[in-house]
């Protein structure tokens, strides 16, 4: 076995961070990512043939953005990055990657999970539609390629997420027809004496909402979306709601993007077989820390969105505070004081992180719970809400894992990614609160590997 190596996954500003960190204290790390160029999604980083410059790709974080990246960039000798990389499987003190299209394992010593998060999703009639996308897919059409989902677009759901896509994209050229957002105004209300902690990232949100109202693009609150409908090419057409007031609407489009909020991404460390918790504020089962991010397994330290959803300041944050910690249980004892004050930093965003996501744009249960049964909920497997239901019934059991192996449930290409979420709140609905419906089991591969890139073995990498 080659030597084990301090592993980073994840190159997003908790990721670049870490690496940062460790490279000024005399470290080589290994920094894996499947994006092909660092930055993560909030500071993504298009492709060369759609460059823009720093302020049309990442308007008030500009100055930020090049600063992360040219750090990043100024420490590529010192480091082994994977770009392109997908990790699809770990075990024990391994990782299994597809990197250049070759199967290769990797050992470390010491892991930063920096894994980010994925789009919160309540199905809807019509959301598997061609030209049905999630606010995050979006935002990376118009990053990366420089392209948008359609000509004349709608976003709906909740969460600051919904109002910066759509700003972006509107900035951008692109027809934005509306913004139906499903929190009720009196929410924002109520948590406004919280909002105003947020400072700067508050005062960026209302920006965001007087530039989309400024331009005359409609920006409704307390909605239910009813159907995104298909035209005569069986693509997104035009999408249905229902007004607060109870009157149906109807939006002529060419594409929508939707979305609830974030998730953390914990497959890695599912398959790490760490302990895991139910945190009813995330709404999701998380990866267990202590106060400084150590993971319940030696070795293994927490950062960014993929240990609870904070945004990026914070992700920068907890980056280095890994680091640190990292180095500070290899020796560096001198870093408790730093490692202590960036804690304090975090714990200071978190009221205002919980107005925003828990009060302000609160996850609506309602929908979650009441997803009609006709409408798909495994697009892998062709599961409807009220196949999940039924079988609830039928059954009599509450588990996710045993519901799976009644329905196949989870068991397609996403690997439960994209449907489980919304199938819990499906059962929850059906049987029981969330947290008893246990906690869904990832199995390798966690993603769609090709079977030619084991036609050549395996090689160990450093």
């Amino acid at each position: 076995m080659v030597e084990a190596r301090i592993v980073i996954i994840g190159a997003g500003p908790a990721g670049m961070k870490a690496a940062l960190s460790l490279v000024e204290a005399g470290h080589r790390p290994v920094v894996i990512d499947e994006a092909q160029r660092s930055g993560g999604q909030v500071y993504r980083r298009p492709s060369p043939a759609a460059e823009r410059s720093p302020r049309a790709l990442y308007g008030f974080e500009a100055a930020r953005a090049q600063r992360l990246h040219q750090g990043f960039d100024a420490i590529a000798d010192f480091i082994d990055y994977y770009p392109e990389t997908l990790i699809w499987n770990a075990e024990g003190r391994t990782l299994d990657l597809l990197y250049n299209g070759q199967n290769q394992r990797i050992a470390w010593s010491h892991l930063i999970l920096a894994t980010g998060a994925m789009d919160r999703i309540i199905p809807v009639s019509g959301w598997t539609l061609p030209g049905a996308y999630t606010l995050g897919a979006a935002q990376i059409a118009l990053k990366a390629q420089a392209v948008g989902i359609g000509q004349s677009v709608v976003f709906f759901g909740t969460g600051p997420l919904l109002y910066l896509v759509a700003y972006q994209y509107a900035k951008a050229g692109i027809t934005v027809k509306a913004v139906l957002d499903v929190s009720a105004f009196r929410q924002s209300v109520v948590a406004l004496p919280q909002l105003l902690t947020g400072g700067r990232t508050f005062a960026k949100g209302l920006f965001f909402l007087a530039w989309l109202r400024a331009r005359r693009i409609p920006v409704l609150r307390g909605i239910t979306p009813v159907e995104i409908v298909a035209g005569t090419d069986q693509a997104v057409a035009g999408i249905t709601i229902r007004t607060a007031g109870g009157k149906l609407r109807h939006f002529d489009c060419s594409g929508v993007g939707f979305g609830y909020g974030l998730r953390s991404e914990t497959q890695i460390a599912d398959l790490l077989e760490l302990e895991f918790a139910f945190e009813h504020n995330h709404r999701q089962w998380l990866p267990v820390s202590d106060d400084n991010g150590r993971a319940s397994t030696c070795g293994v330290y927490l950062a960014g969105d993929g240990a609870g959803i904070l945004g990026a300041d914070a992700a920068e944050l907890t980056g280095r505070r890994a680091a640190l910690v990292l180095r500070f249980d290899l020796g560096e004892t001198e870093l408790a004081a730093e490692i202590d004050t960036l804690s304090a930093r975090l714990n200071a965003m978190r009221p205002f992180r919980h107005a925003l996501d828990h009060v302000a744009f609160a996850f609506p249960e309602r929908l979650a719970r009441n997803v009609p049964d006709d409408v798909i909920i495994c697009r892998c497997e062709g599961l409807r809400a009220a196949n999940i239901r039924q079988m609830a019934r039928d059954t009599e059991e509450i588990d996710l894992n045993r519901i799976k192996a009644f329905t196949r449930l989870g068991m397609g290409r996403c690997q439960g990614r994209v449907c489980v979420a919304a199938a819990t709140a499906v059962l929850a609905g059906a049987a029981t609160d969330m947290s008893s419906t246990g906690r869904y089991r990832c199995q390798a591969p966690v993603k769609p590997v090709p079977l030619r890139a084991f036609l050549g073995g395996c090689d160990e990498q450093v």
